[in-house]
């Protein structure tokens, strides 16, 4: 019986320093990331830099990695996928667009595009586990990097590029329920009503 008592007291112990610390070492983090050459947004946008439309090939861009074949997530189009892309209404006329997209849709068979997305994204879940458990009060923080690109070749030269994304992304999303789970339990109830 006396055996009892230490581990009584050590399971209490335990069971205080959880409550007092709020166990976010407990709470849930994920990474999504896209297999890319790069790290950061600065080092994808550096090597679409070295990218010269009329001027770089097929052969060049294999060197800088952006080959779909040894590269992995790079979308091929064929010339009707480009045009969907850029005509997305009867308003927009072939006229309309840029030279490269013309000279690269007018080239149908010979014209094809790369389609480069690439992410690099970090959430954490942050303050206390037994709040966040029982839906008290969540905070969800995110950080990382977008970047997409396209690139238009015909007959094995780039014809036309374009780059886009978001350098920085950090957000933070804060949810309070001041009845944790009840509130929870009383929306679903509600919402089967209305």
């Amino acid at each position: 019986m006396r055996s009892a008592r230490p581990a009584g007291a050590l399971t209490l112990c335990v069971v205080t320093w959880l409550l007092a610390s709020g166990c976010s070492g407990l709470l849930p983090r994920s990474t999504e990331v896209t297999a890319s050459p790069w790290q950061t947004y600065r080092e994808a946008q550096q090597t679409f830099d070295k990218i010269i439309p009329g001027k770089t090939t097929a052969a060049e861009l294999r060197e800088l990695a952006l080959d779909p074949e040894s590269m992995p997530n790079i979308a091929i189009l064929n010339y009707s996928d480009v045009l969907r892309r850029f005509m997305l209404n009867q308003s927009v006329t072939l006229s309309d667009l840029d030279q490269g997209v013309q000279e690269c849709v007018m080239a149908k068979t010979v014209c094809r595009g790369y389609e480069i997305n690439q992410r690099q994204v970090k959430k954490q879940r942050n303050g206390s586990f037994w709040l966040d458990l029982f839906g008290f009060k969540r905070e969800t923080h995110v950080e990382g990097w977008r970047f997409n690109a396209l690139i238009l070749l015909k007959d094995e030269v780039v014809v036309y590029k374009l780059t886009g994304g978001q350098p920085v992304i950090q957000e933070s999303e804060h949810q309070q329920n001041p009845l944790g789970p009840v509130q929870s339990i009383g929306s679903k109830l509600m919402g089967g009503w209305l």
